[in-house]
């Protein structure tokens, strides 16, 4: 009973030591930290009370007056709230019913068929069409942008998307687009609309390389947020992983990772490690793990938590038991990260064959028990894993049920081959020397 304690507050230790909310809520908008907090409410990672408190201090700036009364109501345990919650409730009911009025000539003309067939992509040409044949000015348009933000305000995220989309269209103020879109983003994120997320997110990409081109620390910010916004469809939507595998891993935005935020690692070593099954037998896997793992190296001293560190402990410094150790931690850090929870299994799973597959490739006699014992499986399951793994992989080896081993054949490289190798070995060693002379 004792050991099993233990084991527990060890592991809620590295639950908590390796939480990466507290890194996150800086780069997300308040709307977008609210799952985050009921994931953790639910997750009992913190007292109900504190989480309550917690969404209450998030969200009291918002219009959201209905929800924020009734967690008002439950931190002080009353029926009613104060006065000026109902006051803040009237003056956001008349906002809202003054921007609808002054927004319907325009929202009517989008519901117009022949209007909508005379729009162009060319926002200007729209606006000289509008105003001259139904005089529609600037000052009308920008009441949908008002509009758009008092709905995302109050929650109501799908009449919000469609009034920043239709302020989109006519608006040739460049500030206020970006702003658009990017609340855009946050709209069909909290909508769970994952295709047109990503969608937003390469508009919102786009934004940043051509409008901040010029101020390479706007950019850097910029960067920073649209990594940690498109860490939702990321993870929710498979379709989007080998995009933003892609996207993460392109000079910019890697460079981005690796100086403004490094603990993006983990959920960039999760989404690569959980992509071998879908792409173990293509090139573009082999090339996203090895691109992982070499930036892995390159932030050790930076960051660390044991996603990461079972990259390392496995493909930079092939030990087999501290990778076992770290698959154990990881796996516990995957469950209770709101973003990675429903990929641990398929992780596990994915690292188990990583571990198996480096393990076959460096020794010709495998002992099944003991391969077992480093997968975290019993003999039996150790078996079963086995003869999945050469059956899947088509690995050359075979089972000595008798002896409890697997024989790997491991066919000798051809002459030509290792001509190839040394050859290419010499090439560099040449290059190295030739530079430490020129330097000299």
């Amino acid at each position: 009973m004792a050991d099993s304690t233990t084991a527990a507050a060890e592991v809620t230790e590295v639950v908590k030591n390796y939480d990466l909310t507290p890194k996150l809520i800086p780069n997300l908008d308040r709307h977008l930290i609210f799952p985050l907090l009921e994931f953790l409410d639910n997750n009992e990672s913190f007292t109900h009370e504190e989480m309550v408190q917690a969404k209450y201090d998030l969200l009291k700036t918002t219009n959201m007056t209905d929800f924020v009364g009734s967690l008002y109501r439950e931190i002080h345990n009353v029926e009613d709230v104060p006065e000026q919650f109902t006051e803040k409730r009237e003056v956001v009911m008349n906002t809202l019913k003054s921007l609808e009025e002054k927004s319907r000539k325009v929202l009517d003309l989008f519901d117009d068929a022949d209007v909508v067939s005379n729009l162009r992509s060319d926002k200007a040409q729209n606006m000289k069409y509008l105003e001259e044949n139904h005089g529609v000015n600037v000052d009308m348009v920008n009441v949908l942008y008002e509009f758009g933000q008092q709905q995302f305000s109050i929650g109501n995220y799908a009449a919000a998307s469609d009034l920043l989309y239709q302020f989109r269209i006519l608006s040739t103020d460049g500030d206020k687009t970006s702003q658009a879109t990017w609340g855009k983003l946050a709209c069909e994120i909290l909508r769970t609309d994952w295709d047109a997320a990503m969608e937003e997110v390469t508009k919102v990409k786009d934004l940043i390389e051509q409008k901040l081109y010029n101020n390479p620390l706007a950019q850097l910010q910029h960067r920073t947020w649209l990594i940690h916004w498109a860490l939702f469809p990321f993870f929710n939507h498979d379709p989007a992983r080998d995009q933003l595998i892609e996207l993460f891993f392109s000079p910019a935005f890697i460079n981005t990772i690796q100086t403004s935020c490094p603990w993006i690692l983990r959920y960039l070593a999760a989404a690569v490690i959980t992509n071998r099954n879908r792409n173990r037998n293509t090139g573009q896997y082999q090339k996203q793990l090895k691109d992982l793992v070499r930036v892995v190296k390159q932030e050790l001293y930076e960051y660390q938590d044991p996603i990461t560190e079972f990259v390392a402990a496995l493909c930079i410094d092939f030990d087999f038991e501290e990778a076992q150790r770290k698959l154990g931690e990881a796996e516990e850090v995957l469950k209770n990260d709101f973003f990675l929870v429903a990929t641990a299994e398929a992780f596990v799973d994915s690292a188990r064959h990583l571990i198996s597959e480096s393990y076959c490739k460096i020794h010709q006699r495998i002992d099944i028990k003991d391969l077992a014992q480093r997968l975290n499986l019993s003999q039996d399951e150790g078996e079963k894993w086995i003869v999945n793994l050469i059956r899947d992989t088509r690995v050359d080896a075979k089972i000595d049920y008798k002896e409890g081993t697997v024989v790997m054949n491991h066919p000798p490289q051809s002459v030509y081959q290792q001509v190839i190798e040394r050859t290419k070995g010499g090439f560099f060693r040449t290059q190295v020397i030739t530079a430490a002379v020129s330097k000299a």
